[in-house]
């Protein structure tokens, strides 16, 4: 006589264990999009304007925000205190900001309806990750019996940037010549340096709460379209992963958009700033489309963790390791030879402005980070800082 242990979840539901064949799932296919397009995704804190914490009127704004026709959307995320806001499609940094413009102020008047306020940054400075409310949909609610309070702790605020790509395979190529660049994007839209009321000494803090997630970090070196979705199909198999939406990569693809996604830029402070970092981003893949600069390789990613983390921990005064040549250099120094490979192609796209911009910040050696931080020195109130980050994104 044989016995069989069935593993029960907490509801008394049995747990499934491997994975049958009906589990596996291809990967949909990548759609067509306009090369070198943009969509730009900003998650942003909603804070009472009595000590500025954190407020749960989410599910209030989206309806009051619903009653003006505004381009893009406005959607719930996974807490109560944040919504996101993303564009229609876009074609250059100019385009961007012509979108957010009219959201941002549409948000703003908003919030005065309902006497709380809107800001940007990666982290708000001192809310308890505890007292959080997950947003009532069923996916939120799923997350949030699967990762317990790792949901919660994902009260954070990024940017995501999504740029079109000619077909499958070059969004690939597109994909891991980006990675190069990532510590880029961090120093560039940092913008979280306190956390719980502490300042954790890293300009972009956030990025520490999405490597607790198993399925964060890089993609898989594959560059054939083939290659990527006999690995999705992979795993499938194991039951882990149902969609594209379970990797929580730092740039994955998006093949109903025909994009690739960017995915580690912290919210900046204002939405002009997140405008230029799509200019940025749009400069460099047309640098990459154009002229082919280099090809990736698996060994690209030998320095990856040491630059990623050297740009959350230190900003624009990183060290970076080039992955070809193995220098080392300052970050901030090898940003800005970066947008002067780029000038041609920033001003074809009409980037212009916008990578002046960045490039004003890494001269000064000045991104969100260090704002917030002579902020809090000045205040020495974090709710003082967060009303001032409250009137910049309203003038920004």
């Amino acid at each position: 006589m044989s016995s069989k242990i069935q593993l029960l979840k907490a509801d008394g539901t049995p747990v499934e264990l491997g994975a049958p064949a009906s589990r596996v799932q291809k990967l949909e296919p990548f759609n067509q999009s306009v090369a070198l397009s943009l969509g730009v995704e900003l998650e942003l804190q909603l804070v009472n304007t009595h000590d500025y914490d954190l407020a749960p009127y989410a599910e209030d704004m989206l309806r009051l925000i619903a009653e003006t026709p505004l381009p893009g959307s406005a959607v719930p995320e996974m807490t109560s205190s944040m919504i996101e806001i993303s564009t229609d499609v876009c074609h250059s940094a100019q385009d961007v900001i012509t979108q957010l413009t009219p959201i941002r102020d549409a948000l703003v008047k908003s919030a005065d309806k309902l006497n709380i306020a809107v800001v940007g940054g990666g982290t708000h400075p001192f809310q308890e990750w505890h007292e959080r409310r997950i947003y009532d949909k069923p996916r939120f609610r799923e997350l949030s019996e699967l990762y317990g309070y790792l949901s919660k702790q994902f009260t954070i605020f990024g940017q995501h940037v999504h740029i079109g790509c000619p077909d499958a395979d070059s969004a690939l190529l597109m994909l891991h010549r980006m990675s190069r660049y990532i510590p880029h994007f961090i120093a560039l839209s940092a913008s979280s340096p306190f956390v719980q009321g502490q300042d954790t000494q890293f300009d972009s803090s956030r990025l520490n709460s999405v490597f607790a997630f198993p399925l964060s970090g890089r993609a898989p070196f594959t560059l054939s379209w083939k290659e990527f979705e006999n690995y999705f199909e992979r795993m499938t198999r194991t039951g882990v992963v149902r969609s594209m939406k379970d990797f929580y990569w730092d740039i994955r693809p998006k093949p109903e958009f025909g994009t690739i996604e960017i995915r580690v830029f912290d919210t900046p402070l204002t939405v002009e700033r997140a405008a230029a970092l799509a200019g940025f981003v749009q400069s460099l893949a047309a640098w990459f489309l154009q002229e082919q600069p280099f090809m990736p390789t698996e060994d690209d990613y030998l320095v990856y963790t040491y630059n990623r983390f050297q740009a959350c921990r230190f900003g624009l005064d990183a060290v970076y390791v080039d992955p070809a040549s193995g220098e080392h250099m300052p970050l901030r120094h090898h940003i800005l030879q970066t947008m002067a490979q780029l000038e041609w192609h920033s001003e074809a796209l009409n980037a212009t402005q916008a990578l002046g911009l960045l490039r004003t910040s890494v001269e000064s050696n000045h991104n969100d980070a260090r704002w917030l931080r002579e902020r809090q020195q000045k205040e020495r109130l974090l709710a003082e800082v967060v009303r001032q980050s409250a009137i910049r994104f309203r003038d920004g």
